[in-house]
Formats: C-alpha cells, structure tokens, sequence
C-alpha cells in the first residue's frame, strides 16, 4: 500500500511525513521543499503487541505503509507536480493547512476547503490535458485499425472529458470498473481516492474537521475521507518516553496521536484490513482487502501456500488473548477450520495448512 502526500506549500505536509515514517527530513519553516522524498510507516496496532507479549516471538513484524511526499503545489503549477512519483501510489493524502501562523502568510488567507477545491481543480486540469492527448492520438490509431480494445479506451475517454470541463474528479464521475481498467495505464490523479488531513492548530486538535472546517461537501464525496492531525505539536511526541504520551495526549483532549488517525483511515479509504500469524517464530500483521479470502490471505503470506491451500484454522484475536493460547481456543470451540472461500475478518488470527 503507497499512498502520496501533496499539498499547496507551507502545509505541514512534510511534518506529517516526519511524523508518520519517523524520519528526519528537513522542515526549514522559511525554506522552500524541492525533493521528494520516500519513507515507510509502521501501522500501530496494539492487537498485535499483545499477541507478541503471548508468543514472546523471534520476530514482530507490524503492518508497514509506504508513503511518498511531493514538493508543495501551488495554484497554476499543476505542470510542477511530480507525476513520475506519484504514478503508483493507491491514493492521495491532501494536507490542508487549517493553523495560523505570522511568520508564514497564507495566500489568501487560512482557508482548507478553498485550497481542497483548489487542488482538485489543478488534478481535474492534469488529467483533462492528458486524456486529450491521448484521445487525438487514439483518433488516429482507431483510424488505421478496428479493436475492441481501442474502442473500450475511447469509449472510457469520451466518459471522462465531460466530467472533467465540468470540474468534476473522475473519482466522483461514475465510472465502471471496466471503464476504470481501460485507464489504468495513465496518472490520472483525480480517479485515486482522497485523504484529506485537515492539520489543525493545538487549539483545534480534537475538533471534527469537517464541520469546523466547512468540509461537508467534500466528505460526502465518493471515496474520500477527511482526517485531522495536529503535526506540529505532536512531533513532540516523538520526544517523549511512552509512558508520558498518554498524558500529553490527554492534555489536548484526544484519546490517540494523529498519525494513528491518518493510518486507520487510510485504512478505511482504500478498503482494506489487518490479519495476524502468530507463533513463536514471528507475529505479524498482514493488509489484506475487506472481503479478502482464506486462499487469498493465504496467497498474501506466500504463493505456495495458496497454491497448496488445504484448510485455514482461525481464531479471531480477542478470543486468543482471551483463552491464552491456540490450545484452549481448540478446546472451546474457538479455533475453527475453515476453507477456501472463508471470508477473513479483521483481527482473525490465521493459521494456513498447505501441501505442495
């Protein structure tokens, strides 16, 4: 999973980056970002240390999440944004300036729901500029040879133009899945789905982004979810010994640090769960689709599992920790068989029997 951090310039966006991968890029707060930079976060999941307290394994292996940060875009600079990074990524994460701060003017005023508009319609005209492109260079191909194929792409195209002179994402315009795949060869930014992290001042760190913010209209939007985060004073967090952070956190009136927020919606946007294996060799975390199956986790893990896939024995992971072990889970009940087309379920703790 890869998702791409953008935003218009002085945003927070590369301090949320810092927060989320733990890294250490330079944040100059009168200095202009110019690299992009590349970093991996690690999905906090508290489910799974517990099941590493269990198993006491050789190995704990959480979730991972690659991100990817792209220099600032501002308003008319759409030919700046830097689509060779940006071209694989699952989704966008928009950091939205919502602090104010004299030192750093904000064009036009502190204002997230004009700068999301804002970027949308730079990724509206991105995308329109390119299929336009390609519809005069498919004109000429569909000229010279009759396909099935080509005439799918077109058909997808034709799809997309109007959507896009109305100013209408191509997230929002309606597409199939089979119009979708006909793109799928193109960075069309305004298809992938959208985070937008509402970063907030302390004073609004447990705030509901979209009604402080005037979000409303962008949260009710096809695969789009709205976040907030308070980056700037949760990188003192990262400072502080573990046992200290649940104070800290109490002090601004949230119960979890931001960046947990921005991951499990992350989550929650792209559609997709954690399953465990536990043992004593490793515990791990694995980011499966929501409705993903026992042969499908299976494959996740290994190929050769899915390939040899006899029967998954499952146990969901509270009644692991529960019981204390994969024995007394057998002994009431807990621990079932299941087989292929099993639908996993967040938290289930999977064991695959295979044979090849």
């Amino acid at each position: 999973m890869k998702l791409g951090i953008v935003g218009r310039p002085k945003t927070g966006k590369t301090t949320l980056f810092n927060l989320l991968t733990r890294s250490h890029q330079s944040v100059d707060k009168f200095g202009a970002v110019r690299e992009t930079h590349l970093g991996t976060a690690h999905v906090p999941d508290p489910r799974l240390d517990r099941l590493s307290a269990l198993f006491k394994p050789k190995k704990h292996t959480p979730a991972t999440v690659d991100f990817v940060d792209v220099p600032g875009i501002a308003k008319g600079e759409q030919e700046k944004i830097d689509f060779s990074a940006l071209k694989n990524v699952d989704a966008l994460v928009h950091v939205l300036r919502a602090f104010e701060d004299a030192d750093l003017p904000h064009e036009g005023g502190v204002d997230p729901a004009r700068d999301a508009k804002m970027l949308d319609e730079e990724l509206v005209l991105c995308d329109y500029v390119l299929l336009e492109k390609r519809r005069e260079k498919l004109d000429k191909e569909r000229k010279k040879m009759k396909s099935a194929e080509l005439d799918a792409e077109w058909a997808a195209i034709e799809k997309c133009l109007p959507a896009l002179e109305a100013a209408t994402p191509l997230r929002a315009a309606g597409l199939s899945a089979a119009e979708e795949k006909c793109l799928r060869g193109f960075t069309l930014l305004s298809l992938k789905p959208l985070l937008l992290v509402v970063n907030v001042s302390d004073a609004d760190a447990a705030a509901d982004p979209v009604a402080r913010f005037g979000l409303e209209s962008f949260a009710g939007q096809p695969r789009v979810v709205v976040a907030r985060a308070a980056a700037k004073i949760e990188m003192e967090l990262n400072d502080l010994p573990d046992e200290d952070v649940p104070v800290f956190l109490a002090d601004l009136g949230l119960s979890e640090r931001g960046v947990d927020r921005v991951l499990r919606a992350s989550y929650r946007l792209l559609g997709v769960q954690s399953f465990f294996t536990a043992g004593e060799d490793e515990c791990r975390a694995w980011t499966v689709p929501v409705g993903a199956t026992a042969v499908e986790c299976a494959g996740a893990i290994h190929s050769d599992l899915a390939r040899g896939f006899i029967r998954a024995e499952v146990v969901p992971v509270e009644d692991l920790l529960d019981l204390g072990s994969l024995a007394d889970c057998r002994t009431k009940g807990k621990l079932k068989l299941e087989g292929k087309d099993y639908v996993v379920k967040d938290g289930d703790v999977v064991h695959v029997r295979f044979n090849v």
